[in-house]
Formats: C-alpha cells, sequence, structure tokens
C-alpha cells in the first residue's frame, strides 16, 4: 500500500516487462480486499524467485472460483491437491511463501 488509504503500491504488482507477470496480477485482483492483498503480495514478494512449475502452480490457484479460493485462503479449508495446498499454507502463513 502507498501512502494515501485504500490506494495500492503499483510497483506491487503493475511492474512492467514481463507479460506473464502481468496476466497474473491481473487475476490476482479479485473483487475482496482480504484475497487481493494476499495474492498480490505472493505475487510481489515470490514472482521473481520463482521457477516456472511454482509459477504454473500460482497459475492454477488462480483459476479456481472465488469462493473456493476464499475457503482455501481465508476459511482455512485446504485443497486436495498436496502441491496446492503447500502453496495455500505458505501464503495464508506468510512464512517467505512456497519454495520447494
Amino acid at each position: 500500500m502507498s501512502g494515501a488509504r485504500g490506494q495500492r503500491d503499483a510497483s506491487a504488482t503493475d511492474r512492467p516487462g514481463d507479460p506473464a507477470r502481468a496476466r497474473l496480477a491481473w487475476r490476482c485482483r479479485r473483487g475482496m480486499k482480504e484475497l487481493d492483498l494476499l495474492l498480490e503480495g505472493y505475487l510481489a514478494a515470490r514472482f521473481e524467485q520463482a521457477d516456472e512449475a511454482e509459477r504454473a502452480l500460482f497459475a492454477s490457484l488462480l483459476a479456481l472460483p472465488d469462493p473456493e479460493l476464499a475457503r482455501h485462503l481465508l476459511g482455512g479449508e485446504l485443497p486436495a491437491d498436496p502441491a496446492l495446498a503447500g502453496l495455500v499454507e505458505a501464503i495464508r502463513e506468510r512464512r517467505g511463501y512456497y519454495v520447494r
């Protein structure tokens, strides 16, 4: 967040140059502030270091419907897929995010 309340820091998710990152940044905007902050926080913290497998896993998480994504990230329910569950736990716990 920037200095003004309610305004996002554009540098966190809107860095130019990488179309894949830009697509993911757009998909992080879910219309629910809590989800937006968690997803955009992951993207800002991990995208540059993430390998293709982790980026693909994040993209598959973003493909989930909003209610399911909210249950996983906000409601404590884990996905059945162990890899997605690990990513969800890392995002929820903010523990350095997902690193294999």
